[in-house]
């Protein structure tokens, strides 16, 4: 080896340090910042009266759906929107699709009464310059 080669070499030997040293730091930095998430944010455990809780929870929210489709309601009085049981509306949508043509055009106006179109907005100024 030759003098001119061995400050090259030096210096390689030097950024590789330096990229290891560098790599080390980031998994060290990602594991302390895993271990300080699993010991500092930790989730209190499912005792029986929290699962108790969820239970009720859910037998009310199971209840509320029960009602929902067993029961009819009034959506939205104003507009006429009722909720059916399931039962009468299958027997209502037989009834009333023995006659597509007259269904569809019932269902349309239907939806456009529940959905009003938004107003049209009011037409642009012409600018002065036109």
């Amino acid at each position: 080896m030759t003098e001119q080669d061995m400050p090259e070499n030096n210096q390689n030997s030097r950024s590789r340090c330096a990229y290891a040293i560098a790599v080390i730091g980031a998994f060290l930095i990602v594991g302390l910042l895993v271990w300080a998430m699993r010991h500092l944010v930790q989730v209190p455990p499912l005792n029986a009266g929290r699962a108790a809780e969820r239970a009720k929870a859910l037998g009310e929210v199971r209840a509320a759906d029960a009602d929902a489709l067993q029961n009819t309601a009034w959506i939205d009085r104003s507009k006429g929107l009722v909720r059916l049981r399931v039962d009468d509306s299958m027997q209502l949508v037989e009834r009333e699709w023995k006659n597509p043509a007259a269904a569809r055009s019932n269902l349309i106006a239907r939806v456009e009464k529940a959905n009003p179109a938004p107003a049209a907005p009011p037409p642009a100024k012409p600018s002065e310059f036109e």
